[in-house]
């Protein structure tokens, strides 16, 4: 028992400096590649955990489970084939002008409104009962930060480049973005997670955050306008997969515990089956539950 509660710790810590990085290099990654590609690949990072976790924690992963890692592979490949190619930027000033533009002010002043609407009048009245009011908070928010992101990582990629974008009030101000948008997020998330099980968050904040980010990105980057349609739909097609196979993935993770737990319990009778099916979820066990083979001997004799 010691050896395998040091097997979890040791896996906590090497988890956290794996996330630690893995943000680091997500960071680098939006510089370099547009929203509508990064994003999604965000999935094999689930992958990556589940496997560490079969391995070394000895979570047994359920063979849908390991179909839901190959959906997720096969439509991480579809999406990297028909990616669309991002239109060289020289500065932040051009990203602004982006940022400015009508339709994605109009996108910016929803969700801020959304925000709002969630925060201060669902969240209190039904946050704690419905998943989608705290992912839902995540996931806009997440948005607006992922664009941020974008925009800063361009700015610093720049800089380092020998064009400095420091100079620029834009470059402070996506930062103060960044900033205030993770905070909130994180926030929401916690919340999220302390109050509903993993297994339900993980896959719907994941579906909503990246629906919300390719949208965000489609918008303000225009990453589909130089393509044909037969690579959007391949895109959505890929991106479908991939959600599908996250999915899949969370919903098998715990099936074997459950069943495991399952077997622990002696067989009832039909007719108790069926009322428990049947009835409000209220429990009634102790109504019919067989009494034990040495009651029946003694009553018989």
């Amino acid at each position: 028992m010691v050896g395998g509660h040091d097997h979890e710790i040791c896996f906590c810590f090497l988890f956290s400096d794996v996330v630690i990085v893995g943000e680091v290099a997500n960071f680098i990654a939006y510089a370099f590649a547009p929203a509508v590609l990064v994003t999604p690949l965000g999935a094999l990072s689930i992958i990556v955990s589940a496997v560490l976790a079969h391995f070394i924690l000895k979570e047994k992963l359920h063979k849908l489970g390991m179909l839901g890692c190959v959906m997720c592979i096969v439509g991480s490949v579809i999406i990297v084939i028909h990616a669309p190619q991002e239109s060289p930027i020289t500065s932040v000033q051009e990203i602004w002008i982006m940022a400015t533009q009508p339709a994605f002010l109009l996108y910016v002043g929803s969700v801020i409104m959304l925000v709002f609407i969630l925060v201060f009048h669902f969240s209190p009245r039904c946050g704690h009962t419905d998943v989608l009011v705290y992912t839902g908070i995540c996931s806009l928010m997440g948005s607006l930060s992922v664009m941020s992101v974008k925009a800063l990582g361009t700015s610093l990629k720049l800089t380092f480049e020998g064009k400095n974008q420091l100079i620029y009030p834009e470059t402070w101000f996506f930062m103060l973005v960044v900033a205030t948008c993770v905070v909130t997020q994180m926030n929401y998330l916690n919340k999220a997670l302390d109050t509903f099980n993993t297994a339900i968050v993980s896959p719907i904040y994941y579906v909503m955050f990246t629906t919300l980010t390719i949208l965000a990105s489609v918008i303000m980057f225009k990453d589909w306008e130089g393509q044909s349609g037969g690579d959007i739909i391949s895109d959505i097609c890929g991106f479908i997969v991939v959600l599908s196979g996250t999915i899949l993935l969370h919903t098998t993770k715990d099936f074997e515990r459950s069943s495991s737990f399952r077997g622990n319990f002696v067989p009832v009778s039909s007719t108790l089956s069926t009322r428990l099916c049947s009835g409000n979820g209220d429990s009634k066990f102790d109504e019919e539950v067989p009494p034990p083979s040495e009651e029946v001997c003694m009553r018989r004799q």
